[in-house]
């Protein structure tokens, strides 16, 4: 039996193939378009799925979408009623839209769908699953666990902004939410407007920014926007909110708490903007621990499974984790709304049809979050050559040992290999990588090759068996969810005179001798490499090791700021064209920037949106 997932018209759109339980191929629709968050009918993202399970559309028995538009539209008219007249402003500029295209969204599926089946017909197969259904089973269902309790929060859904289920083999029930407004996403994506980035994109950089600040305004936040139990649930005041009935996310009451008007996007950041950050972050961290710890208590299960877009928060899951209230933990890798498509597919699949759930010897499901698009050998070399790239093509072992000469001359070398990856983050398929042990390494990636702000931290990949020698963790971490300590071991003496630094002056200190991917607060947003989900990028990392006593590599996605990660060849290509990075592999290929065509770069630093 195959199903169709689909994630849509929100942000972040995307389609999954499963087939018998098993999930084929799932990818964003931003990947094939090159428009980032692209929210979009996913049509190349569900023509990429079809080719890579070889079947067309009327081989599917279901299409099944992420959640149920009338529930959300029941949501706006009575937000809208319980307000009135605040708020019309926003709802008659809502209204249209849902009149003209969401409140008919099925009839729209179906005939956006039919223009893609070769019968011309999907009549029968749309299915819709809830928006936190679609979490829970994203979450649930390709995780390694028989038994466990599942949280899901996110901004919102159709009514629900967190949801708690207990999964058990091929069932989830639901136990307990929180309902709109009271949103744990929405208060912190009020912070993220509220410090100048970008709702729905920036709350990574928030978290980010957090290390450099102290947490000054979180008991403001506890003492008036939120009324926080024992338990982790929660209530906002609304009086300091606009996103319900207005245009903005915060109100003027908010900005009189916090001591003037949100951040200009363009502005300089302040050492309130970081104390702002870590106050958030404090707060959020707090909930998810209250949440946790009571959840395990109440039902006295020792697995636990995290997604919508909090769970994306991989500080507040290391948290968690470091807790110990729950032995295991698995965070579905894209946690966000296009895992929703992951999860509507299996969602329909074990509970619309009560088909058992497969056995993975104690692995996850997501196959490494391998999902996407990959290319033949010959097809790389085809696609470079008619982009005009010069390259070289060498044996498998030569691969690794000319990337690792390359690494150790400081260069960014771009990695593309195999699948792509689904979700987020770039783990080693198309990845930016760099020498953790050259200090000078953050600074050129964010600078120089990202384009973007200075103070953002960078993830270290390790091979599994030696993360402990390195991180306080000794647990899997392949999807780069889970924030740990680097050791003590690892960490060099701070000079006296540096030691009284604030904010971003804290930025170049040399903190341990993996300094490039060591946070101001001694942190690391952890990847472990495992052999059997990604075996070239395990022997790079092998290579690596052998040849400098380092298991560790940086690990950036592979685009720059506004641009999705890469999908093809030539976006690889592009992408090494209009940056500073000096080297690029790719299959078998390996592309020096020296050795290229000079009419063929790129600028890319004009015109870049913020993201």
């Amino acid at each position: 039996m195959r199903l169709l997932g689909l994630s849509a018209f929100y942000h972040d759109s995307a389609a999954a193939l499963i087939e018998d339980g098993r999930i084929i191929a799932a990818a964003q629709e931003e990947r094939f378009t090159r428009k980032k968050h692209d929210a979009g009918f996913p049509a190349k993202a569900i023509q990429y799925c079809l080719e890579a399970g070889k079947i067309s559309l009327d081989d599917v028995a279901n299409v099944v979408f992420f959640e149920k538009p009338l529930v959300k539209f029941e949501r706006l008219i009575e937000t809208y009623l319980s307000n009135a007249p605040r708020g019309f402003t926003s709802f008659r500029m809502a209204m249209p839209l849902w009149i003209k295209e969401k409140l008919f969204q099925k009839s729209e599926l179906e005939k956006l769908l039919a223009e893609i089946s070769p019968s011309g017909s999907v009549e029968g197969k749309l299915l819709f699953a809830e928006h936190h259904e679609s979490h829970a089973a994203s979450a649930f269902f390709p995780s390694p666990f028989e038994e466990a309790v599942v949280l899901t929060m996110d901004g919102v859904g159709e009514w629900a902004t967190t949801s708690v289920w207990i999964g058990r083999g091929n069932a989830l029930e639901p136990k307990r939410e929180i309902r709109w407004p009271h949103s744990l996403g929405l208060l912190y994506s009020a912070f993220t407007y509220y410090t100048g980035f970008k709702v729905n994109s920036g709350e990574y950089k928030v978290m980010g920014l957090a290390p450099y600040g102290e947490p000054r305004y979180a008991d403001l936040i506890l003492a008036n926007v939120i009324d926080l139990k024992e338990d982790g649930s929660f209530w906002l005041d609304q009086s300091y909110f606009n996103y319900a009935t207005g245009l903005t996310m915060t109100s003027r009451k908010f900005h009189d708490l916090f001591g003037g008007p949100p951040r200009d996007a363009e502005a300089r950041l302040t050492q309130r903007d970081m104390d702002l950050a870590a106050s958030v972050q404090k707060v959020t961290e707090e909930i998810m621990l209250r949440m946790t710890r009571s959840l395990a208590k109440t039902y006295g299960i020792n697995n636990l499974c995290l997604a919508g877009g909090v769970a994306l928060n991989c500080v507040g899951n290391g948290r968690v984790l470091r807790d110990g209230a729950f032995k295991r933990i698995w965070v579905q890798p894209a946690a966000g709304d296009a895992g929703g498509a992951v999860g509507a597919a299996l969602a329909a699949y074990h509970t619309h049809h009560a088909q058992p759930r497969r056995s993975n010897s104690g692995r996850d499901a997501m196959q490494g979050a391998y999902l996407g698009p990959e290319f033949s050998q010959a097809e790389i070399e085809r696609r470079l050559s008619g982009a005009g790239a010069k390259f070289s093509v060498v044996a498998e072992p030569e691969i690794f040992e000319r990337a690792c000469d390359a690494l150790e001359a400081g260069h960014a070398v771009g990695w593309f290999q195999g699948r792509m990856e689904f979700g987020p983050r770039a783990l080693g398929a198309r990845s930016i990588l760099g020498d953790p042990r050259n200090p000078e390494m953050q600074k050129t990636l964010n600078l120089k090759i990202k384009y973007r702000e200075s103070f953002r931290p960078f993830a270290p990949s390790v091979l599994r068996e030696d993360v402990a020698d390195y991180f306080d963790l000794d647990e899997d971490s392949p999807y780069m969810l889970f924030v740990a300590d680097v050791r003590s071991s690892r960490r060099r003496a701070i000079d006296v005179s540096k030691e009284c630094l604030f904010g971003i002056d804290k930025l170049n200190v040399l903190r341990s001798d993996i300094p490039a991917v060591t946070h101001v607060d001694y942190s690391a947003r952890v990847q472990t490499v495992h052999a059997e989900t990604n075996p070239r990028y395990h022997q790079l990392l092998s290579a690596f090791k052998r040849r400098t006593g380092c298991a560790v590599l940086v690990n950036t996605s592979f685009n720059v700021r506004g641009e999705p990660i890469v999908c093809t060849p030539e976006d690889a290509f592009n992408c090494f064209m209009g940056t500073g990075m000096e080297t690029l592999v790719i299959g078998n290929c390996i592309l020096a920037k020296v050795d290229q065509e000079k009419r063929l770069a790129r600028e890319y630093a004009k015109g870049l949106e913020a993201d």
